[in-house]
């Protein structure tokens, strides 16, 4: 089999996130605007090439420090929080900007660690994205260092990046650095230091040859791009670190630019069944030959075709799914316990007259199922 090279995996990639360092973004307190501009017409070209974007960016401590005339080095927590809440408002503001001569609507998403360890605000981040997404806005995610302490806290952007193409099913992150790729060694020091173009899989030797931080504004050096790639090739996307510093880094990377392509294990689609496949059910969804037919058409389960529920479960639990001959897999309900009994059976446009509240159209989503 052909290696696959970075250029070829950009352009094959249906759903990318891309990660943009503060070193990237801001220089001496203010931003890059001739920079940002010219990744606006990036972006607008892998949209026009049929990819859905996120892009996750930094940048807003360090604009807010700039307007707010701090001092260089460590601030201390209060005045990191204060410089975001300035920073993060100029961030928003200039992405919508540089992004809106290409007919392309932005939307701001604030994510702590907490958001994504608790499972009711994680599937909450998670369907907000997937909606931003389907409705063809570009949503643009940063930590929420205005609240986020070290406690619950990523950071550092490559890990919520890693988190966030994980999220939403991505097949390509896109890591832009301040250096090319991963190397045997640090290129700044070492001039043995080879580079890798590509990585089949993580392995000790490969994890022992990420350094440390190149810059006093990146929080995560070739460490975090490491891990951020343990996290995301098993779930079946794949990952490049590539050079970002000179304008238009995406469209040089399809242009053939040097970079370092993590190798996807399988694909989006299939890690996510592989995960829910492996999950212990808390409760068992029993449905009607109907409901067997569709599923086996690929279909959504929905309430209509449910004729009993067993368990006691919350949104987002997985459950098994039972037909009238036996078990036919699991699925992440959509629904608690309580609330998938009280519409078992009825069609789904009665889903909010029963609960009081507008309920989505599945139990159990086609995406959220292995069967």
């Amino acid at each position: 089999m052909a290696t696959l090279s970075a250029a070829e995996a950009l352009a094959g990639a249906r759903r990318v996130v891309v990660k943009i360092g503060s070193a990237l973004l801001v220089e001496k307190g203010a931003l890059r605007a001739d920079w940002l501009h010219a990744l606006a017409e990036d972006v607008a070209a892998l949209r026009a090439g049929g990819a859905d974007v996120v892009l996750v960016s930094s940048g807003s401590i360090a604009l807010g420090r700039g307007v707010l005339g701090l001092t260089s080095g460590p601030l201390p927590l209060e005045q990191s929080q204060a410089a975001a809440s300035v920073g993060q408002i100029r961030l928003a503001r200039a992405y919508e900007e540089a992004l809106a001569p290409h007919a392309i609507r932005t939307g701001q998403v604030l994510l702590t660690l907490e958001d994504t360890h608790d499972r009711r605000r994680y599937l909450n981040s998670r369907a907000t994205l997937a909606t931003l997404l389907g409705l063809n806005v570009v949503p643009i995610v940063n930590e929420n260092d205005t609240i986020a302490t070290d406690e619950i806290r990523y950071g550092d952007n490559d890990r919520l990046a890693a988190q966030v193409a994980v999220t939403i099913g991505a097949d390509l992150l896109v890591l832009l650095s301040d250096v090319d790729g991963l190397y045997t060694g640090n290129p700044q020091t070492d001039p043995q230091a080879k580079h890798i173009p590509h990585v089949d899989s993580i392995t000790p030797e490969v994890e022992a040859m990420a350094g440390e931080p190149l810059s006093d504004l990146s929080k995560g050096g070739m460490k975090t791009k490491v891990m951020a790639a343990k996290t995301v090739v098993g779930a079946g996307c794949a990952m490049l670190i590539a050079a970002g510093a000179g304008l238009y880094p995406l469209k040089r990377l399809r242009g053939g630019a040097r970079a370092t392509l993590f190798v996807a294990q399988g694909d989006p689609r299939s890690a996510r069944k592989r995960w829910i496949a492996a999950m212990k059910p808390k409760g068992v969804i029993h449905v009607d030959a109907g409901a067997v037919w569709a599923l086996g058409q690929g279909k959504s389960l929905l309430p209509a075709g449910v004729v009993r529920v067993e368990g006691r479960f919350e949104r987002g639990d997985p459950v098994a799914i039972a037909g009238p001959e036996g078990p036919l897999g699991l699925g992440l309900s959509g629904y608690s316990s309580a609330d998938a009994t009280a519409i078992a059976g009825h069609q789904s446009r009665e889903i909010e007259a029963i609960l009081k509240y507008p309920g989505r159209v599945a139990l159990i989503h086609r995406d959220e199922m292995a069967l």
